[in-house]
């Protein structure tokens, strides 16, 4: 059994596809761990949520800010952006099937010493307490107020996290974080407007992985979210959006030995 660490997807099921096939990777014995942002951008959002899904407990995935926002725009809330691709989606006669499937995953996993997130978990935050602060959106996510949740989710304020903050600022702190962050001071005060590479981090910050004392780093980091850092392999950190909508690649990193595995973004799918 081998387990396969995936970059975003974006709706590039093909890229995808072609990536399962030189990893050889098989249903019925190895698992996919996917950093999230299944859908949007790409051209095939709809058959990418419909695969993944059909994979059952083989694939595990994380949600993303991509993922977040089709779950608001299917509410109902906020406005459409330009460039979504998620028409198909929200048109599909089993949208609703879909939809709760999208609600039911989690925000951060934690198994056998590495930590499953899209963006990143602030510094002050153990991996124990990331799981617990992730279940707190899960649940908000999952219940009866989802709708209202989703209502107050977008948006940067306040950047900083804190044991005494409550309600939806709590968790909308927990969500920038784990599915937004590039950067963040020393305190932990995050950026959450700067997308370049490393090193245009903005005056008094630093990428989040590399803040000194960062209490996560007792585990391995398997993220996603940032494509201009592209394929990153450090001893406690595996950065694996590597651009495929971008024009370049959809990476995969084999958790038991760290093997790469990587294919060129489809020419049916991508911006170049």
């Amino acid at each position: 059994m081998a387990t396969y660490a995936i970059g975003d997807i974006q709706g590039c099921l093909d890229s995808l596809l072609l990536l399962l096939d030189k990893c050889r990777f098989d249903r019925s014995r190895d698992r996919l761990w996917l950093v999230g942002d299944l859908v949007n951008r790409g051209p095939h959002s709809l058959e990418t949520l419909r695969f993944v899904r059909g994979l059952g407990p083989a694939a595990t995935t994380v949600l993303g800010n991509h993922d977040l926002y089709l779950l608001m725009v299917a509410a109902g809330l906020g406005r459409r952006g330009k460039g979504d691709t998620l028409g198909e989606v929200l048109a599909a006669p089993d949208r609703d099937e879909l939809l709760d499937w999208l609600r039911q995953q989690e925000l951060c996993h934690l198994e056998d010493g590495f930590c499953l997130v899209h963006a990143g978990l602030l510094p002050q935050w153990t991996t124990a307490a990331a799981r617990a602060l992730a279940a707190e959106v899960e649940a908000a996510l999952q219940g009866p107020s989802c709708d209202e949740f989703l209502a107050n989710l977008w948006g940067s304020e306040p950047l900083c996290w804190s044991d005494e903050l409550q309600g939806w600022p709590r968790l909308r702190v927990i969500v920038n974080a784990m599915t937004r962050m590039r950067f963040c001071s020393l305190s932990g005060a995050m950026d959450l407007k700067t997308k370049g590479e490393a090193a245009d981090a903005p005056a008094g910050h630093l990428p989040w992985f590399d803040i000194p004392g960062r209490r996560s780093a007792d585990a391995v980091l398997v993220i996603g979210h940032w494509s201009a850092l592209g394929l990153r392999i450090e001893d406690k950190l595996l950065a694996l959006d590597s651009g495929c909508f971008w024009g370049r690649h959809l990476s995969a990193v084999r958790l038991e030995d760290r093997a790469v595995f990587q294919v060129d973004c489809s020419t049916s799918e991508g911006q170049v």
